[in-house]
């Protein structure tokens, strides 16, 4: 559905973006993660044409959108970060509106415009004035404006800003219910975010790409020492001792106990071959093991040794406005 083929992004003699190049297939979800400025914006805002790239090809269903950029901008619905909705227009007013810009044929704009308001929930505040709803309002607002028209791919800019976490997880499960028509890039600053609906993510910093691949990969080729997780019913002492006794175990990291006599132990060792000999040390000393499993780094573990930081400021990126605090609606 889309490909990006070396895509630069100079802003005089500072590049924002440097000869990237990723795929989204046919309703995938794809993750889009960096620090601040690390020039997410910038890609996606190449991608809808609203800025033009230095160099590099966008293709989107097959269409260039250098070459076609009517075609392209038919084919994507774009939340960007900061909602584009009029505060003084009312919900159903506006979103008529953004249904007419974008070509919506006059007959089914009605249906659409309903249509969007039932998937974000803010039917119940059709008639209300835009600016006097709350931050979380609007950003459904902007949602519902980016699934009309039908596109075929829709860019998602921090879709989740300013919900409650009820709102949050019913735009997980929209998201997910969205990919069945729709391929996705969803952009996001909050990794537990990503994990829920994408499978692959692609990480961006400093213009350039750093991984592209699915999270399950990306967690489990994280370099570092490997974790064991174990839960043995016995005194706690003496597993400890056995266990730093077994060959190939580094040491004991963690130990928890447990009222119902089963405690667990967080064990660092030199590979996954020591389960065999931890599990055959314990028995030997008439320990049962309940359980034994491998910890793996988070993809917040693998974000920040690829990025540096997650908490850079933003320099390619346009700054949030203040919350206006109005109260919800």
């Amino acid at each position: 559905m889309v490909e990006i083929k070396n895509l630069t992004k100079y802003y005089g003699e500072n590049p924002a973006v440097q000869d990237i190049s990723f795929t989204v297939g046919d309703h995938e979800v794809l993750g889009f993660l960096g620090p601040n400025g690390a020039g997410k914006s910038t890609t996606m805002n190449m991608i809808t044409g609203c800025l033009p790239s230095t160099s590099g090809t966008v293709l989107v269903d097959g269409f260039d959108i250098a070459k076609n950029p009517l075609e392209v901008k038919r084919r994507i619905g774009y939340l960007p970060e900061l909602p584009p909705v009029y505060p003084d227009m009312r919900v159903r007013e506006y979103l008529t509106f953004a249904a007419g810009l974008k070509g919506v044929p006059r007959a089914e704009r009605k249906k659409q415009v309903e249509n969007a308001m039932e998937r974000l929930h803010i039917t119940d505040v059709q008639k209300r004035i835009i600016g006097n709803l709350s931050k979380g309002y609007r950003q459904r607002v902007g949602f519902s404006q980016a699934l009309l028209g039908t596109p075929k791919f829709l860019i998602l800019d921090e879709p989740t800003v300013g919900l409650d976490p009820t709102q949050v997880m019913e735009v997980r499960r929209l998201i997910q219910d969205l990919a069945k028509d729709h391929t996705i890039i969803f952009s996001t600053h909050i990794l537990a975010e990503v994990t829920a609906v994408c499978e692959r993510v692609v990480i961006i910093n400093k213009g350039q790409i750093r991984a592209e691949d699915t999270i399950a990969n990306l967690e489990n080729s994280m370099p570092g020492d490997k974790m064991l997780k174990l839960k043995v019913e016995g005194d706690i002492t003496r597993i400890t001792a056995i266990l730093n006794e077994t060959e190939g175990v580094l040491s004991v990291e963690e130990v928890e106990y447990e009222a119902s006599g089963v405690n667990s132990f967080t064990v660092k060792v030199k590979d996954d071959n020591v389960r065999k000999p931890i599990v055959a040390s314990l028995v030997a000393q008439d320990c049962m093991v309940v359980e034994i499993t491998s910890v793996h780094s988070s993809l917040e573990d693998v974000f920040i040794r690829l990025t540096g930081s997650g908490k850079q400021s933003r320099d390619d990126e346009p700054a949030k406005s203040a919350d206006t605090g109005k109260e919800d609606a």
